[in-house]
């Protein structure tokens, strides 16, 4: 029994050895971890290292009110709802400050107003009526403001200040002192949080601010371009697959749609606080945040079919040469024209411009997306493997749902602009080259109808072939879309001149 009780020692001493022995090399890895992680969190968004210096900055203004003679011999410990006030209320967007300040202002006001009164009335109903009156009291404004907070509206916007009111009224209302003790307590508490929370929205607005309004202005023209980068090198992907099996390069724009499938919170926060900020930048204060929401829901459901034709880049079932020869030229034509359309719906809401340069792309992915259909609706797979055939329909008829979902955002986006008043793209004077493969005209605007055509329509897929030189329309009326022409072959005009 001795040797083996001397042997157990002797193990548990090796093992407390060893782990002595390893600590300094755990510590340090753990302080290496922990320096690397707050640097990727810096990294990521330096905008926090400023949030911590503001709110260390406001809440060693408000600490030095207890040393401030005036302050502490009016308000004495109260002073320190000063203090929780700036700890509760600052929050790193202007719009989340705001909203909690003021509800906690206001709710604070109306709960000591009402629990004053409540608390005289109960006084005069003697020593024995005041509890039961006070009770009464209670349960009734604490289970009405409770029930309230249900309400969704109220809970998106008051529900902090409900919660500040149940609490601020039940404090000041059973209150044993006197009636002009808790006047003075209450006016005291209202005073000590007006103090608190001035100084949080403060030091939030004017140093360094960060607006609710612009994260949800960036975060949902990023979002549509993320869509936009996925479709526009779909196409080309696809037909890669389809061929040979293969897919080379950088595939990260294949990526980059996951983060919009879950963004509907990240949304509605942001509208939610946006609402409270004032005019600021290119934003007033009754900007159309709403919809924003709208263009936000059509994205997530684009995105949706994009999750899952990014399913069928990876299926083992091949296509027959034949059938993929019949489809691909529409495929590819709705998944390019659709990019674009949402990179220039994108580009517009980020530059607050009228998002006229979709309207062409739009069109001509509809025309595609007819096309296919009519395709589908063919015997085309007439005489095939059924199973071989599953693939490809499935993500020609998810292509097509995408061309509908984006004629949505663009409509949703059209709506947007009018809303907001986005500016509209002025007239440019464009020249020509000798040999231009691509002419972009920003605002075309359209001629009378008394003067002889400038161009001619070629081609099946309707482009409009311009002359060698554009002048500009500044006699004209009726400002057009943006218009793109690619010109794959020499083309005669009206006058017999070759472009």
């Amino acid at each position: 029994m001795k040797i083996v009780s001397t042997n157990h020692n002797e193990g548990a001493f090796t093992r407390w050895r060893v782990w002595l022995k390893a600590l300094p090399e755990k510590l340090s890895a753990k302080v290496v971890d922990i320096v690397r992680t707050t640097k990727k969190v810096a990294e990521d968004d330096p905008r926090r290292i400023i949030h911590g210096i503001k709110v260390g900055l406001a809440m060693t203004v408000v600490s030095l009110f207890y040393y401030f003679n005036p302050l502490e011999d009016n308000f004495g410990d109260s002073t320190i709802w000063a203090v929780l006030s700036v700890i509760v209320v600052f929050e790193f967007s202007v719009g989340a400050t705001l909203g909690k300040g003021l509800n906690r202002v206001i709710a604070t006001f109306l709960a000591s107003f009402l629990g004053v009164g409540i608390h005289r009335l109960a006084t005069l109903t003697g020593e024995t009526g005041q509890p039961i009156l006070l009770g009464l009291f209670v349960f009734l404004i604490a289970a009405a403001a409770t029930f309230l907070r249900f309400f969704p509206q109220m809970k998106a916007r008051y529900d902090y200040g409900l919660l500040i009111f149940t609490l601020t009224f039940c404090l000041i209302s059973v209150s044993k002192n006197g009636n002009e003790e808790v006047l003075d307590m209450a006016i005291e508490r209202l005073s000590t949080i007006l103090m608190g929370a001035s100084t949080a929205m403060i030091t939030c607005i004017f140093i360094c601010p960060v607006w609710a309004g612009d994260e949800l202005h960036n975060l949902v023209a990023t979002n549509i371009e993320k869509l936009g980068n996925f479709l526009e090198g779909f196409g080309g992907e696809y037909l890669r697959i389809l061929g040979d099996g293969q897919s080379q390069g950088d595939k990260t724009f294949l990526q980059g749609y996951k983060s919009v499938l879950n963004s509907k919170s990240s949304e509605e926060s942001l509208a939610n606080f946006a609402k409270w900020e004032p005019h600021h930048g290119r934003f007033m204060f009754r900007h159309p945040w709403k919809q924003y929401l709208v263009v936000g829901v059509l994205a997530r459901q684009c995105a949706y079919q994009i999750e899952a034709l990014n399913g069928y880049l990876n299926s083992e079932i091949k296509t027959p040469p034949e059938i993929r020869s019949k489809i691909q030229e529409a495929c590819t034509k709705i998944s390019s024209e659709s990019g674009k359309v949402l990179k220039e719906l994108a580009s517009a809401i980020k530059n607050l411009t009228l998002p006229s340069l979709a309207d062409p792309h739009i069109a001509h992915s509809k025309v595609a997306a007819k096309n296919l259909k009519a395709l589908l609706k063919t015997g085309l797979w007439e005489d095939s493997n059924v199973l071989e055939m599953i693939p490809a329909a499935t993500v020609a008829s998810l292509l097509i749902d995408v061309a509908n979902c984006t004629e949505k955002i663009v409509e949703a986006v059209h709506e947007l602009a009018s809303l907001a008043r986005f500016k509209r793209v002025q007239p440019t004077r464009i020249q020509a080259q000798d040999q231009p493969t691509i002419l972009q005209l920003e605002a075309v605007q359209a001629c009378s109808s008394t003067e002889e055509p400038l161009y001619e329509q070629a081609h099946e897929r309707k482009e409009i072939i311009l002359p060698g030189t554009v002048q500009s329309f500044s006699g004209m009326e009726e400002p057009h879309h943006v218009i793109t022409i690619e010109v794959s072959s020499p083309v005669t005009t009206k006058n017999g001149n070759s472009l």
